[in-house]
């Protein structure tokens, strides 16, 4: 859902949000192999975000990890620790959640038997995975699925007249759990009620823009949709969506960020308020269709069409060899990096932007410099 902008993020702040995508993909594969990897997710890296933010201490929580493909090949310094760990352990057990929920939909591929069985066992070994990582960072991930289980049955019981919120209720609450546990890792206990307030805010916030965002594919498949299901709106569903927005911005001006002031981002929350409070609106006009930002991927697009270099920036590096640029290359196609975001050139190393990107940078981004190098914000936050 929280897909940022690099162009509102400005280079530091990408940077730092690059630490944790890679940090929890990197937890994954730790605890739980290669496999698990595939649920990195971008809502997922949140929970990292939040429990660095309270910390205080970025330096602390970042090590150096060694060449990926999806990096260029290049090392990077990636967040780690028990923000990440629970970060991954969320992340398992709710992409298990969607995976069942797939199955049982009937959807592509799942609709067949053996594809389904084998679906059931992978989402199963998840859910185990993410409760032994949840209890090394004293998360009990029953709360998730419960909140899993409860949604099953809602969703049999809901029809026309049922409230949209009713629905909503099994995902807020465990969201609300989620971001409130990060107040107890940072050591910072006291933030765990604003934080699962926004927590809960953000799990009806997802839930809604989900429904809202699969809506014609439901329809199309005949597959289940709250929004159908209940018959609520789409004039409803966006003010509900707007109000979440509103409730997250106002909660987490009572979360201590180590600033001393409630609010206050101190060292470490800029991050996190840039991405809940700055980028949750896009992604609200993205789901419906309204004014917002035209990078779409986030990528930077130069001038020249697609694979030309990026603008001037810093020295070029060393060119690789044949066989580890070829290597790079393949990395890059089998991410779809090369035709979907931006990246380094294979051999050069010189910044290019993908096939499908099409950015327009007129006028098209509110690039409040609030949480990047300085200026003011008129958002109430404190910043």
């Amino acid at each position: 859902m929280v897909r940022p902008c690099r162009h509102r993020l400005g280079e530091k702040l990408t940077t730092q949000w690059m630490a944790h995508l890679c940090g929890l993909c990197l937890a994954l594969r730790q605890d739980h192999g290669q496999l698990a990897r595939i649920v990195t997710n971008y809502d997922g890296l949140l929970i990292s975000v939040l429990t660095e933010a309270q910390s205080g201490f970025a330096e602390a929580g970042r090590r150096t990890a060694g060449p990926c493909p999806l990096r260029g090949m290049r090392t990077a310094s990636v967040a780690h620790g028990e923000g990440a760990r629970l970060a991954a352990a969320v992340s398992l057990v709710l992409a298990s959640a969607k995976m069942r929920d797939h199955v049982a939909d009937g959807d592509g591929l799942l609709a067949r038997r053996p594809v389904a069985l084998a679906a059931h066992r992978v989402a199963a070994g998840w859910d185990r995975a993410g409760a032994r990582t949840g209890a090394g960072v004293g998360f009990d991930t029953a709360v998730l699925l419960d909140a899993v289980d409860r949604q099953a049955g809602i969703e049999t019981l809901a029809g026309p007249g049922t409230p949209i919120l009713t629905v909503t209720e099994p995902t807020e609450t465990a969201t609300a759990a989620a971001f409130a546990h990060t107040a107890v890792l940072a050591g910072r206990p006291h933030n765990a009620g604003p934080l699962a307030e926004a927590g809960r805010l953000f799990g009806r916030l997802a839930h809604l823009l989900d429904a809202v965002e699969d809506r014609e594919a439901d329809a199309a498949s005949g597959a289940w949709n709250p929004l159908a299901a209940t018959g609520t709106p789409l004039e409803e569903a966006r003010r509900l969506a707007d109000d979440a927005v509103h409730g997250i911005r106002l909660a987490l001006t009572e979360v201590d960020w180590g600033s001393g002031v409630p609010g206050g981002h101190g060292t470490g929350g800029v991050l996190a308020h840039r991405l809940l409070v700055h980028e949750l609106p896009n992604s609200v006009h993205r789901a419906f269709g309204t004014v917002s930002c035209a990078h779409g991927s986030g990528a930077y697009a130069p001038p020249g069409g697609p694979g030309a270099p990026m603008p001037p920036g810093p020295p070029r590096r060393d060119r690789r060899g044949l066989v580890t640029g070829c290597a790079v290359w393949l990395g890059l196609a089998c991410t779809c990096q090369m035709c979907c975001g931006t990246y380094e050139d294979p051999w050069t190393g010189e910044p290019r932007r993908g096939s499908c990107s099409n950015c327009d940078c007129s006028g098209c981004c509110d690039c409040c410099d609030c949480c990047g190098e300085g200026g003011g914000c008129d958002c109430g936050c404190n910043c």
